[in-house]
């Protein structure tokens, strides 16, 4: 199964794993990668600060540990 990074290279799962694999920056290579989607409050706090979550695609390399994030809803 193929799909299309946000960053346009693409991604391969791995059906011994169940892991996605992606170019990693740290290791410079292809590794395999959990992916998770979190939402995350951006508002701050006060009352509406419930209100103003927003989608995160979260990645980490299961190499080397390093997660980044990328918001899925730049609207």
């Amino acid at each position: 199964m193929w799909s299309v990074c946000g960053d346009g290279s693409m991604a391969t799962t791995d059906d011994v794993t169940n892991g996605m694999t992606e170019p990693c920056e740290v290791c410079d290579t292809d590794t395999l990668h959990e992916i998770t989607v979190q939402l995350i409050t951006e508002g701050g706090s006060g009352e509406n600060a419930r209100y103003s979550r927003e989608p995160y695609r979260v990645r980490e390399c299961l190499r080397c540990g390093n997660r980044d994030s990328q918001r899925m809803n730049n609207a």
